[in-house]
């Protein structure tokens, strides 16, 4: 049975995903235009990196850390004072997170070219290509800007129960990016320059498309300059130690950055374009669910419903997992076939598409962890506790720093993604310790079942479409009809054979997800007929 906080759950995670699955399909086009002009030569790979410092920064002090401090409090608020109240701290909030991102950007504009040190200090040993990172790191600090305000848009949004827009503004980011590369890019002595102004236009237009959003829920954003707020000062005691733990991906990602710019050239974009495919499953799937989760366990958490809690982590968990173990088995058996066809032509060869599915491969092992530390650290936070995440994080960043300093001599790139997925192995298991000491064990035999039947159905799932994909040749790039037609086809078998195993396994998830779709398709319905669509 699926009780009243999970239908509440299910239909915000549906709509989340939605919106996230329109993201990442124009997020794809992006990074095909990308890969066929600019391959994973020197320009990638400055891009790349460039835009990963304004794209770290926005997760350390806007997106992820500001939402899940943000939303308790905000909450909270709402819950046990009136609705004036809790919009002042808001309004006193907007101004002092205005200030600093702008204090912030300025900052990384003028001090880019030590930031670019730090990240990629293997760049220095050729001067073009640290040169042109320092460039392009100063054009796009003010995406910082832009994305940090739709962050905090995203917070107060969530909180009213409306989950749809923030999930559906980078859409807009990745329109730009491809105006960017293919209007822009050639009008420049540099073309990746035009590229990455791209990403600022993006980012102005993600900020633009949330007002109107905000105006529909009644929320007007106005000058209080409060920065002493005891709203904003729990914010700040939520945000300053949980920056480091909430951040552990990023700071991860960071590490792996820094490696492989020691790595031969190309080794940034090998995997910046699979963490690109990694992304795929755990933005439609797994932060989507954590996003729709988070109000409610704030609720729980502070009226202290500790087996109702465990039961929304639980349903979540199962949720998540049955969409991601598939993709995972999916992900490590279609890996050449996926980039062959996506990404293989022009600047972006074979020896590109071989060497990205080695990172694709080890991304892949880890993606059910990385999956559950998205869902198990907001609980933490929910009950307002920053320190024992902070912990975990620190472990896991020295798992990650010592296996990748191993891992990259024998493996290379591949063993930077490898290090990366042991971490967040070592990061989720260390949490689902901690949290059954807190409220008691969530690993249930209804979790473990489904588990076992999830992991089973995808194994042979994927089996049958590596056995389909394998007549086929992957090393001619482009799209042919006997590549396009075996790639459709193994993905038609894997799903039949998945739907066919869970529905004879009588696994309940299969159920929830047709509730997600049905209730998707009704809410869009709906909203299109109130617009007059």
């Amino acid at each position: 049975m699926i009780n009243s906080h999970n239908k509440e759950i299910t239909k915000a995670a549906g709509l989340i995903a939605f919106a996230t699955f329109l993201s990442r399909i124009f997020g794809f086009l992006r990074d095909v235009i990308i890969a066929k002009v600019f391959g994973t030569g020197m320009a990638a790979d400055a891009f790349f990196v460039a835009f990963r410092i304004p794209n770290i920064l926005r997760r350390l002090v806007g997106e992820g850390v500001l939402t899940v401090a943000f939303i308790p409090v905000f909450t909270e608020y709402l819950q046990k004072k009136d609705r004036q109240e809790a919009f002042e701290f808001a309004n006193a909030l907007y101004t002092v997170l205005l200030i600093s991102l702008f204090i912030f950007t300025i900052l990384g504009i003028i001090f880019s070219p030590w930031i670019v040190q730090i990240i990629a200090g293997g760049f220095r040993e050729d001067p073009q290509k640290f040169t042109l990172t320092v460039i392009l790191t100063r054009i796009m600090f003010p995406f910082l800007l832009f994305v940090g305000m739709v962050a905090y848009f995203m917070g107060l949004l969530n909180s009213m129960n409306h989950f749809f827009a923030p999930a559906l503004a980078p859409v807009l980011l990745n329109i730009g990016i491809i105006f960017g590369a293919i209007i822009l890019a050639p009008l420049f002595y540099e073309p990746v320059i035009g590229l990455s102004l791209g990403v600022i236009i993006g980012g102005f237009a993600q900020f633009i498309f949330q007002i109107p959003f905000l105006k529909g829920k009644e929320i007007t954003l106005k000058w209080r300059l409060e920065p002493l707020h005891p709203g904003i000062l729990k914010v700040l005691t939520l945000m300053l130690p949980s920056v480091f733990a909430l951040a552990v991906t990023q700071l991860n990602i960071f590490i792996s950055t820094r490696l492989a710019t020691h790595l031969p050239e190309g080794s940034v974009s090998y995997l910046y374009y699979a963490d690109r495919f990694m992304e795929l499953p755990l933005g439609i799937f797994a932060i989507s669910v954590a996003t729709a989760m988070l109000p409610t366990l704030s609720r729980q958490a502070s009226q202290g419903e500790i087996e109702e809690l465990k039961e929304t982590l639980s349903f979540s968990l199962r949720l998540v997992f049955f969409f991601t173990i598939p993709s995972m088995f999916l992900l490590i058996s279609l890996r050449v076939p996926i980039l062959n066809l996506l990404f293989q032509r022009g600047s972006f060869d074979y020896t590109s598409t071989t060497k990205t599915a080695d990172a694709l491969l080890f991304y892949s092992l880890g993606l059910w962890a990385f999956s559950g530390v998205r869902l198990i650290t907001p609980v933490f936070y929910s009950f307002k506790d920053t320190v024992t995440p902070v912990l975990i994080a620190s472990i896991a960043v020295i798992v990650n720093l010592i296996t990748g300093i191993i891992l990259m001599f024998p493996l290379k790139h591949g063993g930077l993604a490898l290090a990366t997925s042991i971490a967040a192995c070592c990061n989720f298991i260390l949490l689902l310790i901690v949290l059954k000491r807190r409220i008691g064990s969530i690993l249930r035999y209804d979790l473990l079942k489904s588990l076992g039947k999830i992991t089973i159905a995808s194994i042979f799932a994927a089996l049958g479409a590596y056995f389909i994909c394998s007549f086929g040749s992957w090393r001619e790039g482009g799209f042919t009809f006997q590549k396009t037609f075996l790639f459709g086809a193994s993905l038609s078998v894997a799903i039949a054979i998945f739907i066919f195993l869970v529905s004879i396994m009588k696994l309940e998830e299969a159920g929830f997800f047709w509730k997600v779709v049905s209730r998707v398709r009704n809410t869009v319905v709906l909203d299109s007929e109130r617009r007059g669509d």
